[in-house]
């Protein structure tokens, strides 16, 4: 899954990454942010399109740039990295849309095996967060390092 990605810078404190993502549509600034939400350790994983004038990163923004699997193969080689500089981090992600959350639950199926070998992947359903299933819906997921 990793093998096929964009180089990416990263910033000093690993929490955020921005890529060049290259298709039809030409060059996009993509950008992976980490924030600590109100709970010690555990942090959002923000992503989304960078605007080349104002600098405001666009969670809705859709580029259809024919490299979804490079951006998303990129999107997790960034959480490797996040990983190794914030031990014992825990990351919540869920798209900005229904569609978006759904791709990514697509893209966490297509790779599990791969995933689980180095993280603990839960789903959050209607009512409680669960380990991951193939063919669940969930409305955000849970990511930690496995020790």
């Amino acid at each position: 899954m990793l093998d096929d990605r964009y180089h990416v810078e990263t910033s000093p404190d690993l929490q955020t990454f921005e890529f060049i993502s290259l298709g039809p549509k030409g060059s996009v600034t993509k950008v992976v942010r980490y924030s600590e939400i109100n709970i010690k350790g555990f942090y959002n994983l923000g992503f989304g399109d960078k605007d080349p004038i104002t600098d405001y990163i666009s969670d809705l923004t859709v580029t259809n740039n024919s490299d979804s699997q490079k951006v998303l193969a990129t999107v997790t080689a960034t959480l490797y990295a996040f990983m190794d500089g914030h031990p014992g981090a825990t990351v919540i992600a869920t798209g900005s849309t229904e569609a978006r959350t759904r791709l990514y639950r697509m893209g966490i199926t297509n790779n599990l095996a791969n995933i689980e070998k180095d993280f603990i992947i839960l789903g959050l359903t209607e009512t409680d967060w669960e380990l991951f299933r193939k063919n669940a819906t969930y409305g955000a997921f849970l990511v930690r390092r496995k020790v």
